[in-house]
């Protein structure tokens, strides 16, 4: 049973991020030290997951997936009420009730450092929570419970755009120019953040335009996959103004941007500086691959990237290690924080890139590379 239980180490990460938003004010720095001391130090000392178990009951991985919308409404509302100026629902006086902690002490008393790391707790769980698991079930596209979940989690992060241009967009063109998730060698994360939104979001755009031309559909209707996107976070964020007022809004909006810039930092790490013949197959090698026991835990497998690629349509569940792939810098989150330092990740990546172009390139490839270069 412990591949089953051994995922919930994601719904446990985001139920502790829960409590100490509950608990407010310095709790809320707590959780963020605690979340990434875990994920950055629970990789360095817990080495690689190198095991791909069968899985006699798969329905039981796709109901620990969808168990992830139920835990970021808690998280999101968690938030709300802990920068809203009144109790709402009455959650605190049943909080306090029910466990005797005084939750309403230090409820709307937050300074800067404390609303900063609420921000940052709330908004990387909306990348983990949401994103991760919304990359998962967006892939499943003959799944409508799975596709309908997928893009209420990416309501969130400001993200209708990721189901379709990832899909269908991204999966096709990586590790090309055409690609707005590649990063080109020189870029850094925080150009990315910024071009890679802005291009995505046009190839989506694109993609959903073409598709609804091709049905003969009207671009302007409850059609468009992105349209319903829209409402879906227009819901979403009324909903918490509803229920927080203005205050908790902004402390949302803030926290979903975040978690919309992990998503980018993601992409940047997974395939930067990678080049391939858009002529050939997208094989293993076009990712940069980690199998960092913890976060593959935590991740449902998103860090064995370099097979995801390979066979896209492939359950998190079936993806191998790939040994012989590309390797990241460490696990997900080290990596992350590594990203945020440009000059660090220039020098950490140069010895990798020397040795992909000379191990993993091919001629075409190396042609490429060598005139991006003039």
């Amino acid at each position: 049973m412990f591949k089953y239980i051994k995922h919930s180490l994601f719904h446990l990460l985001g139920l502790q991020a829960a409590i100490f938003i509950i608990l407010g004010g310095e709790y809320m720095v707590i959780g963020l030290t605690f979340s990434i001391i875990f994920l950055v130090f629970g990789d360095l000392l817990g080495g690689d997951d190198n095991k791909t178990p069968v899985y006699n009951y798969p329905k039981l991985l796709t109901y620990q997936l969808w168990l992830a919308l139920p835990l970021l409404l808690l998280i999101v509302f968690s938030v709300t009420w802990q920068f809203s100026n009144t109790d709402s629902f009455g959650f605190g006086a049943w909080v306090e009730e029910n466990t005797g902690i005084p939750v309403l002490n230090d409820r709307g008393n937050a300074g800067p450092i404390q609303t900063f790391s609420g921000i940052l707790l709330t908004g990387f769980y909306i990348g983990l929570i949401g994103t991760i698991t919304a990359h998962e079930l967006v892939h499943r596209t003959n799944d409508k419970i799975s596709l309908a979940i997928g893009r209420w989690l990416l309501a969130f992060s400001f993200d209708s755009s990721f189901s379709i241009e990832h899909v269908y967009g991204h999966h096709k063109y990586v590790s090309t120019a055409t690609d707005p998730a590649t990063a080109p060698r020189g870029r850094n994360v925080y150009q990315h953040i910024v071009i890679s939104t802005i291009e995505g979001n046009l190839s989506a755009w694109q993609i959903e335009k073409y598709r609804l031309a091709k049905k003969q559909l009207a671009f302007w209707s409850f059609n468009n996959r992105l349209l319903r996107g829209y409402t879906m976070t227009i819901f979403a964020m009324s909903t918490t103004l509803a229920i927080g007022g203005s205050n908790a809004l902004l402390v949302v909006i803030a926290a979903g941007l975040w978690g919309k810039c992990l998503l980018e930092i993601v992409n940047y790490m997974e395939h930067y500086g990678l080049v391939r013949d858009i002529g050939t197959p997208v094989q293993p090698r076009h990712s940069w691959n980690s199998n960092k026991r913890i976060s593959s835990w935590a991740m449902f497998n998103l860090t064995r990237h370099s097979h995801h690629h390979a066979k896209g349509a492939l359950p998190f569940h079936k993806l191998t290690p790939m040994p012989d792939a590309p390797k990241m810098i460490s696990g997900y989150l080290g990596t992350i924080l590594i990203t945020l330092i440009p000059p660090l990740w220039k020098k950490l990546m140069a010895p990798r890139l020397n040795h992909w172009d000379n191990h993993f390139a091919s001629e075409q490839e190396k042609e490429i590379i060598r005139g991006s270069q003039c």
